[in-house]
């Protein structure tokens, strides 16, 4: 049963980069250690990145205009929706909260990312079939994110 459409994935995924790079940039703030800011600088500016790519891909699809009982109802709870999932504005202060060190710090990251992967593969299923590979291609950027932050805590000896 297809229940969302493609531009309601874009829209998600558009408000989790957001909240990805609040995460980040709270994380710059956390830590005292130069390198350590640079990270989380890097990683909020590739959720800035993201988004802007996720934007692109959404404004290059047709117009979505679901039916509301008033303007901006839907959206409004699509925005509602994203920030109850994986980077959610609590997650982030309860991920500030509970990180002492990098590692934790990165392991939390990465947690996070893998998170947002598993949402997306989901959400792939509940689109029409046309508009899978769309899903797939914010899979890749997400596995992306991944990537670096594994390569940065090898780098870091962690």
């Amino acid at each position: 049963m297809n229940i969302f459409d493609v531009t309601e994935i874009y829209q998600f995924a558009v408000q989790i980069e957001e909240n990805g790079e609040k995460l980040y940039r709270a994380m710059v703030e956390k830590f005292n250690d130069p390198k350590v800011k640079e990270l989380f600088g890097f990683l909020a500016e590739e959720e800035v990145h993201h988004e802007k790519v996720f934007r692109e891909m959404l404004a290059k699809l047709e117009d979505y205009n679901p039916q509301e009982s008033y303007p901006g109802e839907y959206f409004d709870y699509l925005h509602a929706y994203a920030d109850n999932l994986v980077f959610t504005i609590d997650k982030i202060d309860e991920g500030i909260n509970g990180v002492h060190t990098v590692d934790e710090a990165l392991q939390f990251a990465i947690g996070k990312e893998l998170d947002t992967i598993l949402y997306y593969h989901e959400m792939r299923n509940v689109v029409p079939g046309h508009q899978q590979k769309m899903v797939d291609d914010i899979i890749d950027e997400e596995r992306k994110h991944v990537v670096q932050l594994t390569e940065m805590k090898r780098q870091l000896g962690k």
